[in-house]
């Protein structure tokens, strides 16, 4: 079976098609600019040339049309026929406390995904526009809803549960959902299976680095706590945003500095974190380059971001009562060999060093723990769409 998986942004798109025979991506597309000047869809297919569409897409409708006229090309293309895709596997970032499954699509659900747009107001809204358009396009294929916040719905009450006025949770769910949830149950089923264990066996600390950044503590193949909360602003410092801090310093900046809630908004999104500190760049890359041309600030940026993650690492092998496999992914987690060094830096008394030789891989499966390491330590990379594409058959083919 041919599985189309679809990531909808507010004005992108990435799909990608994976026969599920073999578990290999037939082709991968991105669309930028939707609805803005200077649409644009790149294709890239394996042996082929890119193919490249550049023409004004209104909204995603009009973009998905040429995703599937792409996929169809006679010449770029890889199927004969839409009638080759069994069906659509869409990511939803925000299920609320409903889902803690994938699920195929149907009007309740659709209407539930609605239901919290409040709790994900950037993203589940393209997230609807997608699935819309691409129902009423196809409208005899199966689709199918994977949410980010659903692996981490096996949570215990004390892992997510807000110190705030109770109330506020049964009113309005105020509590930790965490994300990533996608990349952080792939990587741990992975690691399980490079390992030769069960899950039900392990405990797994899985860290996601790239411009967003999360962890999870994975037990028995459960996610018992992750370090993004209500939204994905808490947490470790990331590119831009600011991560966990002492929410006072929003009614010092509203109420003393003069800033509006939308300036202090945008300032924890999109000015902090390791852009915010540095003053270079929110790309990891640019930071270690100034940094190593002795740029103070570009230092003080990677040294806090490895502390944060340290100290998270640390957290979670205490309330798990031990780790037996740590797991870095994503851009960050799974290209720089010196930020793993140093978040892992100090925490050796867990019972694990790390092979400097091994250490130097870049985007592939590697333990980079010596031999003789009690804990193991993996670079594992993440394929989230995969794992789209997993879930869309097992519910297809249960139907």
């Amino acid at each position: 079976m041919k599985i189309l998986v679809i990531n909808c942004g507010s004005s992108s798109l990435k799909y990608q098609l994976i026969d599920m025979d073999t578990e290999t991506s037939l082709v991968q597309g991105l669309v930028e600019r939707i609805g803005i000047d200077g649409s644009i869809l790149t294709q890239k297919v394996e042996g082929k040339e890119k193919y490249i569409i550049q023409e004004d897409m209104v909204d995603h409708k009009v973009a998905i049309k040429h995703v599937l006229n792409a996929l169809i090309d006679e010449k770029n293309g890889v199927i004969k026929s839409m009638e080759e895709i069994g069906a659509v596997g869409h990511r939803v970032v925000h299920g609320g406390e409903k889902y803690s499954q994938s699920v195929i699509i149907d009007e309740n659900v659709l209407e539930s995904i609605r239901d919290c747009i409040s709790l994900a107001p950037l993203h589940n809204p393209p997230n609807i526009i997608g699935i819309d358009a691409c129902r009423e396009l196809m409208p005899n294929t199966p689709m199918v809803a994977v949410f980010d916040t659903a692996f981490h719905q096996t949570m215990p009450k004390e892992a997510y549960i807000c110190a705030l006025p109770y109330e506020l949770y049964e009113k309005y769910g105020i509590r930790k959902y965490g994300f990533h949830g996608t990349s952080h149950m792939y990587v741990s089923q992975k690691v399980a299976e490079v390992m030769k264990k069960d899950i039900k066996d392990l405990k797994i600390i899985t860290c996601h680095l790239g411009n967003g950044c999360s962890l999870a503590a994975i037990k028995g193949g459960k996610s018992i706590d992750t370090s993004m909360g209500f939204t994905p602003l808490a947490g470790v410092m990331m590119g831009t945003r600011a991560g966990s801090i002492d929410p006072s310093v929003i009614s010092f900046l509203v109420e003393e500095k003069g800033y509006t809630m939308n300036e202090v908004d945008e300032l924890l999104n999109k000015k902090s974190g390791v852009l915010g500190i540095s003053g270079v760049s929110s790309d990891f890359r640019d930071v270690l380059e100034e940094s190593e041309k002795g740029n103070e600030r570009a230092k003080l940026a990677l040294d806090i971001f490895n502390y944060k993650v340290k100290a998270q690492i640390a957290a979670y092998a205490g309330i798990m009562g031990g780790v037996d496999a740590i797991v870095f992914t994503a851009g960050i987690g799974e290209n720089s060999s010196i930020t793993r060094k140093e978040c892992l830096s100090g925490l050796e008394f867990l019972g694990f060093n790390i092979d400097e030789n091994k250490n130097s891989v870049r985007g592939k499966i590697q333990e980079i723990s010596t031999d003789d390491s009690k804990i193991k330590v993996f670079v594992i990379p993440t394929n989230e769409e995969l794992m789209i594409a997993r879930e869309t058959v097992k519910l297809v083919n249960n139907k």
